[in-house]
């Protein structure tokens, strides 16, 4: 059995050869093969010096450099894509994340899970900036996409490669995998894992983060429940808008008839009209997402990355 370990890095000169260190320790003590593949997502640092000296002389690292910085789900997308392990393991690249936990969670991806994801029970970070917020947002995305984990942020996850081979990451859609390969029935399951403060140079997240999650969130709720047919979501705004409409018109009428009143300054004909240029706009964006639904899955898949190069010894 082949594992593939993917590790995004951005910025963290200070922090790779300790991350090198642990990592090879751990996976030496795994008794399987394995390769890791070191992501630079377009550092300005020294990392993709440091992490261009570690690739030539350790024919299990393989080191790829993107053109500028892509962010982290990319990064992911890009390790994924070249992973060739039976088994792909995330990591983060700041040391926050323990290379030793990877032994446990390959064993339990091994009793039948095809994710197993880390939940940083004891986690060694800021409360308001950083805890709370991800509080709050696992439980939304577990209520939303109907897949209950703890800690959806732990970047340290074990996959089968079934199942990230066959998805295609956009935005910060990397810590939504679970959710996103839950349309494929695959079995998840959550551990604790180890988690450490940060040593060297600083976090890449803050609460702006929030939002672009929050986002993201809605994007994969709407793929989750309506990608192949968004007709039914758009069409049933479109419907419930020419329902008011016709509400709006039978008062115009009523009054009308009843109380002889002036249908030209009346509030329910201005309402009338707009309701029902909103459903007909409604239901022409649903259909016109259908159209991009069917062209989307027939196109070639486009990567959503440039790389500058490749750095492995043969």
């Amino acid at each position: 059995m082949l594992v593939s370990v993917v590790v995004p890095i951005y910025n963290e000169e200070e922090t790779i050869p300790f991350l090198y260190k642990e990592l090879k320790e751990a996976l030496e003590n795994l008794g399987y093969p394995y390769e890791i593949i070191l992501v630079d997502d377009g550092s300005w640092d020294k990392s993709f010096i440091c992490l261009k000296e570690l690739a030539i002389k350790d024919k299990t690292l393989k080191l790829i450099r993107f053109r500028r910085n892509y962010g982290q789900t990319a990064a992911m997308s890009a390790g994924f894509d070249h992973a060739r392990g039976d088994y792909i393991v995330t990591v983060d690249g700041d040391l926050q994340n323990d290379p030793r936990d990877i032994k446990k969670m390959l064993e339990k991806a091994q009793e039948g899970y095809e994710i197993v994801s880390g939940w940083r029970i004891k986690r060694q970070d800021t409360f308001i900036t950083r805890k709370l917020p991800s509080m709050i947002a696992n439980r939304i995305i577990s209520k939303l996409t109907a897949v209950r984990l703890h800690d959806y942020g732990c970047t340290l996850k074990v996959y089968k490669k079934e199942v990230v081979k066959n998805l295609h990451l956009y935005g910060e859609a990397h810590r939504f995998i679970p959710a996103l390969a839950s349309w494929m029935g695959v079995k998840v399951t959550e551990m604790p894992v180890n988690h450490r403060p940060r040593k060297y140079g600083k976090s890449k997240y803050g609460l702006i983060r929030t939002v672009k999650v929050i986002l993201d969130l809605i994007n994969v709720k709407f793929l989750l429940s309506y990608s192949t047919r968004p007709i039914q979501v758009f069409g049933s705004f479109g419907l419930v808008s020419l329902l008011l409409s016709l509400l709006s018109l039978g008062g115009l009428v009523y009054m009308k008839i009843a109380e002889n009143a002036d249908m030209t300054g009346n509030p329910l004909l201005f309402l009338f009209i707009l309701c029902v240029l909103v459903g007909v706009q409604f239901i022409t964006m649903g259909l016109l997402g259908e159209i991009n639904i069917r062209t989307y899955h027939e196109i070639q898949n486009k990567p959503i990355y440039t790389i500058a190069e490749i750095v492995e010894t043969p």
